[in-house]
């Protein structure tokens, strides 16, 4: 049975407790730790767990635990990471990895240095529709991807960026291209691998109590010459989110959906139902997930600890999404194309570079200390 706490009781530490909830003959969660201990214990209740309620963390780096859940602000997670696996403990951080390149390369060599595992959570990997993709695209069926467009669109209201530690490149990080897209751009990666240069733009149209951007648009080219576009907002209603790849011979998304279409003489194009429905019977015929989301990632973080099985996502693979999304506000604020990779040498390697070279829209007009309980939404289906 594997001892698990989770620091950070914050919104998204639900969907780590309820998704460690689904394996209870595996493991166990014993302490949940917040600097605001109450909410700690308000969530132990709540779940009725046999777990105690830490102010301090640091409280549980004497203890035998195998695994921490880290669900906490961005510009705290090298720092967790590193302190946790350095006691022995595996980690698992949320989304984003870190705030910078530089803390993500700490975090991976704390993790080469002493053989603990890390993973990054990007949990819509371990949904159905994600994988069944994946597995169409390396099938060759719709041919070589030509270009790949992601819209990663939510929207948040003003008051989102109240939060204390939102809206300002120091602790958040970024707006939504590092803290929304930061999902789509992990399957993105997964899908086709890196780009070989990035020109992007980003502004702030709506949230003026945030010194970060709320949108941006991010053209990518590959080693190959496709392309790709990739939109990061918090400002489309609707929250409507899709990859779609357009290969020689087909196009296929997420949402599923799938056309391919065969030349006339004249070059204009007619449909081709043919390739269409073999498409459609392989997607059909691939197997579902037995765990989605965060459950999928805790499974697989799980059986990795419990068999020396391979982590589908580790800091390497959280250091390329990172990097992707450095590259993104590097262009845009600078106005340059960014080429990889982007190295220590680079004004924006460090989390101090970003905060003094990526744009700062507005100032942070007003803080709070905490919101109520409430539901989040964390992103698309793809069904």
């Amino acid at each position: 049975m594997l001892k698990v706490a989770i620091i950070g009781s914050g919104a998204i530490s639900n969907a780590h407790i309820e998704a460690y909830l689904q394996f209870p003959d595996r493991c166990q969660i014993v302490a949940i730790s917040d600097i605001y201990v109450e909410k700690a214990q308000e969530r132990i209740d709540h779940y009725g767990l046999n777990a105690k309620a830490v102010k301090d963390y640091k409280e549980l780096l004497t203890e035998e635990i195998d695994l921490i859940s880290i669900c906490t602000p961005p510009y705290t997670h090298a720092s967790l990471a590193v302190e946790c696996m350095e006691a022995n403990m595996h980690v698992m951080v949320e989304k984003p990895m870190a705030s910078s390149l530089e803390e993500c390369d700490l975090m991976n060599e704390a993790a080469r240095r002493t053989g603990k595992l890390l993973s990054i959570v990007a949990q819509n990997r371990f949904k159905t529709p994600m994988m069944k993709m994946k597995s169409v695209l390396e099938s060759g069926l719709i041919g070589n991807i030509l270009h790949v467009q992601v819209d990663s669109f939510w929207w948040r209201g003003h008051s989102y960026y109240d939060l204390w530690w939102r809206g300002t490149w120091e602790k958040e990080g970024g707006g939504p291209t590092l803290n929304h897209a930061v999902h789509h751009i992990d399957a993105l990666l997964w899908m086709m691998g890196s780009p070989s240069e990035v020109q992007a733009l980003m502004s702030n149209v709506a949230h003026d109590n945030a010194e970060v951007e709320d949108i941006s648009i991010g053209i990518l080219r590959y080693p190959n010459g496709s392309l790709g576009q990739l939109t990061s907002s918090v400002v489309h209603h609707g929250e409507e989110q899709q990859l779609i790849f357009q290969g020689a011979k087909a196009r296929v998304s997420a949402p599923w959906k799938v056309k391919a279409s065969l030349s006339k003489a004249n070059g204009f194009p007619e449909p081709n139902p043919e390739l269409e429905s073999q498409l459609q019977n392989y997607y059909d015929a691939l197997p579902e997930v037995a765990y989605e989301g965060h459950a999928g990632q805790i499974d697989n973080v799980l059986t990795a600890i419990e068999t020396g099985s391979p982590l589908l996502i580790d800091g390497i693979s959280g250091r390329q999404t990172l990097e992707l999304i450095t590259a993104i506000y590097k262009s845009a604020s600078t106005g340059q194309t960014v080429k990889f990779p982007i190295g220590p040498e680079d004004a924006f390697y460090t989390r101090a570079g970003v905060q003094a070279n990526a744009t700062h829209f507005y100032e942070k007009k007003k803080s709070i200390e905490n919101f109520e309980a409430a539901a989040i939404t964390t992103g698309s289906t793809y069904k």
